[in-house]
């Protein structure tokens, strides 16, 4: 089987799309637990294939020719998962509860390649 990374993505432009920050807090709340609870049913029907679960990912430093410096990007989270194909990683992650039900703009996944030798 074929590792890949997925990476969870989130832009300002998806949030107000979805309308997350304009719910009441007892909405939001209530929106929170249920996107969890689907979130975790996600995890149990993909936990054969998942590898590594990863997590959510902070604040960002770029390390270059310049130095370091902080600056922003969409990488919201990740996890690592198995499957035959690229595809088959891919469709694990449709209808997803990062998009589906939070504010989250998508998931992109990356085959993790061997180390050439």
């Amino acid at each position: 089987m074929k590792k890949f990374l997925a990476v969870y993505t989130g832009s300002t432009a998806a949030r107000e799309r979805s309308g997350f920050d304009k719910l009441n807090e007892a909405d939001r709340k209530k929106l929170e637990k249920d996107g969890i609870a689907a979130w975790m049913a996600w995890g149990e029907r993909h936990k054969a294939a998942i590898v590594f679960n990863g997590g959510p990912l902070g604040k960002t430093k770029r390390t270059g020719l310049n130095g370091v410096t902080d600056i922003k990007n969409n990488l919201a989270g990740y996890v690592v998962v198995q499957a035959d194909s690229h595809e088959a990683a891919a469709k694990m992650f449709e209808g997803h509860p990062h998009f589906a039900m939070f504010p989250g703009e998508a998931v992109e996944i990356v085959e993790m390649l061997p180390l050439p030798q």
